[in-house]
């Protein structure tokens, strides 16, 4: 598997940039230089993220979102999978 998180990734298992398999690895966002949490969806090439909003959801359930334009960098968190490996 490759040390570099997708270009684009996406947490709703609906969407067609969900990858489970990557998820599982920890993927982590800094965006404009500071860590993220609440990162619902990243596209690097396009630099852009989706970050949720509190924890207010649209009438289909799923979270309700703001798209902030600016430099992305995804990264594996290596601590967390080393210790399921």
């Amino acid at each position: 598997m490759s040390e570099t998180p997708p270009d684009r990734l996406s947490v709703d298992p609906d969407s067609p940039h969900h990858d489970a398999d990557v998820l599982a690895r920890g993927v982590g966002v800094r965006f404009k230089g500071e860590e993220k949490t609440n990162v619902e969806e990243y596209c690097v090439s396009e630099g852009w993220v989706r970050l949720a909003v509190g924890n207010r959801v649209d009438r289909r359930g799923k979270a309700l979102t703001v798209k902030l334009q600016g430099e992305v960098e995804p990264y594996f968190q290596h601590g967390e999978a080393a210790a399921g490996e």
